[in-house]
């Protein structure tokens, strides 16, 4: 055997022998409002090279939870990439009360900067501590590339932390893929390049046609039927649909709520890898994938629909895509690849209570406790704001007015019980004066609590009851702590994985904590989640 032989099989043996010690890339997947059954109840209309692929050669976990309220995408996204729950991370949700202006905040907006290639002002700054993706940036002086792209601002910008080289998200207004100036002072020129092909407008033009025979539909209800919109205006609610009748100046917003906005993100991510050069480094690489058409359909259709059916046959598909890329661009075994959601949702609540209407009224609720805090304390102005199932009090208002802000919330609480039997837990802010949130799911309301962005009084409605969702598009939501919102997929797949299905109870936070412990890096800094793969043998 000649010396160049030699040393040939010697380094193919030593690959073999010894795998290396890191993936060249990691890919983050959220698909936004995935309940965990869909795997399973639309599996025999997927192919064999997306989720199949997944389940078949990667770690399924079938029993992830989510281990807080409330369960929306920023918080869930949030959770996520830190490793922990609202309590340590601060996005409580998408909006939420702040006492120093009296307003509703946006979880990411931040007029501290501008957009890039559309009007948004945004940024990570509302995180209260560190994201997986920063500690990989950490973990090696910023060698590593971290790039996060989704269709919503806060899916793109939430998962790549505060040291991300780039966020990207779609700009409705215009079609574009934009960013931040908190990232950079402008936008590359291959996503002013992506841009210009007009990708969005060409989609915006096609219609929306079943992928199968409707009678491959089988696990959903009639395609046609009266708890279901009319959302893109052609008089019916079923197959097929189009934007043709939607005015020009809104296709492009409508476009996200059909299966084509998934697709513009998977031909966006095909551009990040060929031009970004992920997993082509000699340290690992991060690209944060957040699917977000799921979560416009879903509220739209619900999850019994032939609509929301579709989406995800056709997901698979899409999913089977950028698995294709990943394998070509970065080589199969290479990368390492996780799979969740950032909650779940509910059924149409009209499908459930077809004698009664079991729906509950935010505005209603606000007025009557106005109405006590005027009979109880002499102004309803003590009354601050109510959102994300919680009353906020105007503590100024107390303190002026002399008084016990404790006995003021226990009151209050002792009203709600009283006279809204569709609430089934409420608690004071002072019940969590002394306690701290933890990996299990003891108290989800605690877990979700935040001793600084948090409300005077928390409230969970009975699994039964559901929120007023008005006269819009939407029929079903999300945000309780209840299996239909907290119970979501959870695979891993890829570099050092094992094929394996466990039906242990784990929880999504634990997700940080198995990436860092299989690359061999530091967890995000409030986590307090657990490694769920054991690392292979070298």
């Amino acid at each position: 055997m000649s010396y160049r032989k030699f040393i040939l099989v010697l380094l193919f043996s030593a690959t073999f022998l010894f795998p290396q010690q890191q993936p060249k890339l990691v890919v983050g997947i959220i698909i936004d409002q995935m309940r965990f059954d869909y795997l399973y109840r639309f599996k025999e209309n997927y192919g064999e090279d997306g989720f199949v692929r997944l389940m078949k050669e990667g770690s399924n976990f079938t029993f992830a939870h989510f281990n807080y309220v409330t369960t929306v995408t920023a918080a869930g996204h949030a959770s996520v990439y830190t490793g922990t729950t609202p309590f340590f991370h601060g996005i409580i949700s998408n909006d939420f009360y702040n006492r120093d202006s009296g307003r509703q905040v946006y979880c990411v907006n931040d007029f501290r900067y501008s957009g890039l290639g559309g009007d948004d002002h945004m940024s990570p700054s509302n995180l209260m501590c560190t994201t997986i993706t920063d500690q990989l940036k950490l973990s090696n002086n910023g060698l590593s590339k971290v790039i996060s792209i989704c269709i919503k601002d806060r899916g793109a910008i939430l998962p790549g932390g505060k040291l991300a080289n780039a966020a990207y998200w779609y700009y409705p207004e215009n079609g574009n893929f934009m960013s931040s100036t908190y990232y950079m002072t402008d936008l590359p020129d291959w996503v002013k390049d992506f841009n210009n092909k007009k990708l969005p407008a060409k989609y915006a033009a096609m219609d929306w046609n079943l992928s199968k025979p409707i009678e491959n539909y089988r696990t959903s209800f009639p395609d046609e039927n009266k708890f279901e919109p009319d959302a893109f205006k052609e008089g019916r609610t079923s197959f097929p649909h189009s934007l043709k009748n939607i005015k020009e100046n809104r296709k492009l917003e409508y476009l996200k709520s059909t299966p084509l906005g998934n697709q513009i993100l998977v031909d966006f991510a095909g551009a990040v890898l060929d031009n970004e050069k992920l997993g082509q480094n000699n340290v690992p690489d991060f690209l944060a994938v957040s699917f977000s058409s799921t979560d416009y359909i879903g509220h739209r259709y619900g999850p019994n629909s032939v609509e929301i059916q579709d989406t995800y046959i056709k997901l698979d598909t899409q999913i089977a895509e950028l698995l294709k890329m990943l394998d070509d661009k970065v080589g199969k075994g290479n990368y390492l690849l996780f799979l969740t959601s950032d909650h779940a949702v509910s059924e149409i609540p009209e499908y459930i209570n077809t004698k009664e209407k079991h729906t509950f009224s935010s505005q209603k609720f606000s007025a009557a406790v106005k109405q006590f805090l005027k009979s109880a304390f002499g102004t309803e102005k003590l009354f601050a704001d109510y959102s994300n199932k919680q009353v906020f009090l105007d503590h100024n208002l107390m303190k002026e007015m002399k008084l016990d802000g404790r006995d003021v919330r226990s009151k209050l609480v002792d009203f709600i019980r009283s006279n809204f039997p569709e609430v089934l837990l409420a608690f004071t802010s002072d019940n969590f004066n002394d306690k701290i949130a933890s990996r299990n799911e003891t108290n989800y309301i605690l877990n979700g609590y935040n001793p600084i962005r948090s409300g005077d009084v928390t409230t969970e409605l009975r699994a039964d009851y559901f929120f007023d969702l008005g006269s819009g598009n939407d029929r079903t939501t999300h945000g309780t702590a209840y299996a239909y919102d907290t119970h979501v997929p959870l695979l891993f797949y890829g570099w050092g994985i094992p094929a394996q299905e466990i039906n242990s109870p784990v929880f999504t936070i634990d997700i940080a904590a198995t990436i860092a412990n299989l690359l061999k890096i530091n967890e995000p800094s409030a986590n307090m989640g657990i490694p769920l793969i054991k690392v292979r043998s070298k």
